[in-house]
């Protein structure tokens, strides 16, 4: 083949691949598969791509998407940083928002994290509690005292207003729901119909932002 005319077979090749995939629809749509949050909120560092977990110990939902968001974490970018925030709805969830702070005030939170999802879903443990929940940390080797200084520290305390503050500027109504830098949420929908599907949603999302940032 003269080399001219397959210069201009692979020109014309080319030029299909992008003619093909600019006629292609957007995969994920705003409104549909995701929110764009009207006044986006400042992340915790500008460097990385913020993704926000809202999640109550007591959603099934959220029981059910910790594994698969574990094996997502465990996969993410050096650009990406999973946060996970507890939702606080009503006295219950402030307990077991409460119950994550301290375990974080412990430095100790990957290792009970699962735990006290257990202790609700698999032991049919309420943790409506003070005690209930020292009981779980308790059988990690935290001892009373040290429960006693995290629970009533200043550090939970801050903890929880700045998460009842951000589930306001999120938008956020239910659990579980994912944030994607600030500006867009993710939850399980008539479009988004799997946990799976939601964690897609995400990737596209953080892919999107990337871009944008490239292209600064």
């Amino acid at each position: 083949m003269p080399r001219k005319l397959a210069t201009v077979i692979t020109a014309l090749c080319l030029l299909s691949v992008a003619v093909n995939v600019i006629a292609q629809p957007t995969r994920y749509v705003a409104g549909t598969h995701y929110v764009e949050i009207a006044q986006p909120v400042r992340t915790n560092d500008a460097s990385k791509i913020e993704v926000v977990e809202v999640f109550w110990y007591g959603c099934p939902a959220c029981y059910a998407l910790e594994p698969l968001l574990n094996s997502w974490e465990s996969n993410l970018a050096a650009d990406v940083e999973l946060i996970r925030m507890p939702a606080v709805f009503n006295a219950l969830m402030r307990i077991h928002a409460q119950a994550f702070y301290v375990a974080q005030n412990l430095g100790m939170l990957k290792t009970v994290h699962g735990s006290l999802y257990d202790a609700i879903h698999l032991q049919r443990k309420r943790l409506a509690n003070e005690d209930q929940i020292f009981e779980v940390l308790a059988e990690h080797g935290v001892a009373r005292a040290a429960f006693d200084r995290a629970y009533n520290s200043f550090s939970v305390r801050t903890g929880l207003n700045q998460a009842e503050n951000r589930m306001q500027d999120y938008g956020v109504q239910s659990t579980p729901n994912i944030i994607v830098n600030g500006k867009y949420l993710v939850l399980t929908s008539q479009a988004v119909r799997s946990h799976a599907e939601m964690l897609r949603v995400v990737d596209y999302l953080v892919e999107r932002e990337r871009t944008a940032a490239g292209e600064l």
